[in-house]
This record gives C-alpha cells, structure tokens and sequence, in this order.
C-alpha cells in the first residue's frame, strides 16, 4: 500500500515482491465474511463437488479463478496507464485528505460502524450466473469479484493507488492477477481437493479488524504525504521503536483486534476503540519512522538557476532532483538510491539540488517543470560540466544502475 507502506516497498524491489504482496492482500480478503462464506456454495454451484475425478475438479476450479482474475486485471492495467493523471490529482493536499477520508470511512465500515454490501437480490442473481461447467465456473468467477466488493475494495483501492504510482501497466496486470489468484485460493482448494475449510465464526470478525487498522494507517499516512509536519518530529531510534511496540501490545490487549463495538457492555466499547487509536498510532508512527531516507548527499538549498550557474562557474556537473510529498518512488530514490554510500561518495563531484513539486500550482515550480520539460514524477536530471542534460530518469532507479550512468557523466 508506499511510498512507505509494505506494498510500496515491495514495488521498489521488483515485480516478484509486488506480486507476492498483492497474493497476501487477496488471501486476506477471502477470509472475510464478504468472501469466506460463500466458498463451499459458490464451488457447489460450478459443479466442483459433483466432478467425476480430482482432475475436473481443479480445472472447474481454475476456470472460476481465472474468471476473478479476468475482473480485476483490467483494473490494474487502467490504474497502471493513468498513473500519470493519478499523479498530477495527488499534487492537490485536499485531494488527498479526502481520500484519506474514503480510507477513514472504509475502516469504520470494517470495525462495524456501517455495512456495505449489494442488494440481497443482486447478490443472489449474480451468484447463480452460468451455472455448471467451465463457462459457468468461469462466469460466476467474474460474478464473485462484484459480489465480494464491500470487502474487496477497501484493500483493492489501497493496491491500485500504489499501482497508478508506479505508472506501469504491465505491473499493474501482474499485481491484479496475483490479487485475483489470493481472493480465489480458498475456491481452488475446495474444488480441487474436496477440503473442508474450518467453519466461519468470529474469527472472520477479527480479519476485518485487522484490516480496519491497515486502512487506519494507510489514512494517516496520506495525511502525513499531504501534511509533512504531521511526522516532523519522528526520529527512528531503539526508544521509538520501544514506546510504540508499547503502545501497540497495550492497545492490542484493550481489544483492537479481539472486542466487537456489537458487545452490549460500554467497557468492551471503550476499550476497543482505545485499542484501535493506540495499535493505529502505533503502526504509524513505526512506517514514518521506516520510511525516513538516510541522506548521503549534501543538497543544495538554492534555486536551480542559481545552483546551475554556480555548477558553471566551478566546471562541476549538476543533478536536479524533481519531487514530490505523494511519490512513492521519489522516497525510494532517497531511501535506496541516493542513501548508498558509493553512490554519496560518486556524487561528492556533483551539484545537488531539490525541487519540491508537491504544489505544482506555485508559479515557480510550474515554470522550473516547464523549462526542464518534467511530465511527471519521478524526474531525475544529470548535467555534465558544460551544462548539457546528459542523462533523465523517469522511475527508480537501482543504486548500481544509477552509480554506473553518473560515472559516464564528466
């Protein structure tokens, strides 16, 4: 979800971390009383049970998973193919408070302040779609992705939002398909190997808890993107990390995961939401700490103009790093990249210089992005001597792929 968040983490290490991060976010899902329930029918329903060999009986089941996969890999190719609109709308702060507000609303909705689902009906029409067969199973699978909406989305929006910031379709396909195949884990086992899944019960209360937290902490962190002053004062240190491993076993004991707002008594009430703002402060408070870069360059506090003149002058190749409070890969490029020591000791020869586009309606940073024709973020520009862009990077970059290009450069 990055970017400093667990999801966004997994994008800057590659395609096989993010995949493996959005299985675990399907898996999650399909515990919830949005997805769980309906395993044993829905499998009923596409004939799995009914199969004359363990053989139909996967192949029925991976029909209805790739029917899921089929509904939500167009989603990640679209939020991959607009990341860059996506971008400009996160520049706006009240753009992203109000969806740090839809996260709020999402996790209200988890720890049962309201209920979202579809209309019993269309529920009830969807799931009967196809019928028995291949094209059944793989219909229903379409089907399931709608019917499990109020609990798919809530995790699906978190994942598309850190896929339409890395701007990569293909990505965005392979991280929805891995989703699809976590959502649809529980429909294979039980087609494919007649297994009995333990029965629901409370427990699936406390996935959506959980989960709560999550979109708790994914809001704060939005605010803290919108709002940097929010996390100004956190320091990453042992005493940090003591005072919020505190805070977080202290508010899981009040009940942040185990109580229900549902239990008749004000003291189970209280306690479960003193639970959820200590465990939520918590985990906030360690991904802010998590996601400070280490800076192994010296940055200059000048104009680009003023430093590029400098740059001149002193016959020094300049770098002028365009970013912004919203962008995941500009944290990763501070975090990973820039912090490495070797890159911190090539990049002694350079001048260094930040532009903050966060607010791109300041008439100066809209003129700087005009000059040096920056269309979106992450932008990395490198001058040599002369003053001539000898090299552009548009997404993160690795620190050897990077140490490599800036040696190149006189």
């Amino acid at each position: 979800m990055s970017g400093t968040d667990a999801f966004t983490d997994a994008l800057a290490k590659g395609p096989a971390y993010a995949a493996l991060a959005a299985l675990a976010g399907g898996l999650v899902v399909s515990l919830t009383p949005c997805v769980y329930p309906m395993v044993a029918v829905t499998v009923s329903v596409f004939g799995a049970r009914e199969s004359k060999s363990r053989w139909e009986g996967a192949l029925l089941s991976a029909a209805f998973v790739l029917g899921i996969v089929a509904m939500f890999v167009p989603l990640g190719l679209v939020a991959g193919l607009t990341g860059s609109m996506f971008g400009s709308v996160l520049q706006n702060r009240w753009v992203v408070v109000g969806m740090a507000v839809l996260f709020l609303a999402m996790a209200a909705s988890m720890f049962g302040a309201f209920e979202l689902a579809l209309p019993s009906g269309l529920t009830n029409r969807l799931a009967s779609i196809g019928g028995i067969g291949y094209r059944g199973a793989f219909l229903l699978g379409l089907a399931c992705g709608l019917i499990a909406a109020p609990c798919t989305g809530p995790v699906l929006t978190g994942i598309l939002t850190w896929i339409a910031k890395t701007r990569s379709a293909p990505l965005g396909a392979l991280a929805m398909a891995a989703f699809s195949i976590g959502l649809g884990a529980p429909f294979f086992v039980v087609g494919a190997f007649a297994v009995q899944l333990p029965k629901s019960g409370r427990w699936m209360v406390h996935v959506k808890s959980i989960l709560g937290i999550v979109l708790v902490v994914v809001a704060v962190y939005f605010l803290g993107t919108a709002f940097p002053a929010l996390f100004a004062w956190v320091k990453p240190g042992m005493a940090l990390y003591l005072f919020a491993a505190i805070a977080l076993t202290i508010g899981l004991g009040l009940g942040a995961i185990h109580r229900e707002f549902s239990e008749p008594t004000l003291g189970a009430k209280v306690g479960k939401a003193s639970g959820i703002v200590l465990a939520s402060a918590a985990l906030s408070v360690l991904v802010a700490a998590f996601a400070k870069p280490a800076a192994a360059l010296e940055w200059q506090k000048e104009s680009v103009a003023i430093v590029a003149e400098k740059a001149r002058k002193e016959g020094r190749p300049m770098l002028v790093d365009f970013t912004a409070a919203w962008c995941g890969a500009c944290k990763e490029l501070d975090k990973i990249t820039f912090a490495a020591p070797e890159v911190g000791s090539e990049m002694q020869r350079f001048m260094a210089v930040k532009v903050d586009a966060t607010h791109d309606d300041d008439p100066a940073v809209e003129a700087t992005l005009s000059r040096y024709r920056v269309v979106g973020l992450p932008t990395v520009l490198v001058f040599d001597s002369s003053g001539k862009e000898a090299l552009r990077y548009t997404d993160f970059v690795p620190p050897r792929d990077f140490l490599e290009g800036i040696r190149r450069v006189d």
